[in-house]
């Protein structure tokens, strides 16, 4: 039950942030975002949800472009 909490927080910030117009606060979506990943993964292992367990991987790997595009590239 407390993964499916912080997904909700995580995931519903994540896509709030990603929209938002101005680019310092979109920055944080990727953030977010892979704050999320890790219940996203365990909840999936414990219901043997395999596809969408595959699928946050995925996920995670997008979130970590968009985080090295915004907060590791160089200026």
């Amino acid at each position: 039950m407390i993964e499916q909490i912080f997904i909700g927080i995580f995931g519903l910030t994540s896509i709030w942030l990603t929209n938002d117009p101005r680019e310092n606060w979109r920055r944080w979506a990727c953030v977010a975002g892979l704050c999320a990943q890790p219940f996203w993964i365990w909840a999936t292992w414990q219901a043997g949800q395999w596809g969408i367990f595959v699928l946050a991987f995925f996920y995670t790997a997008g979130w970590f472009r968009g985080f090295r595009h915004h907060w590791l590239r160089r200026s």
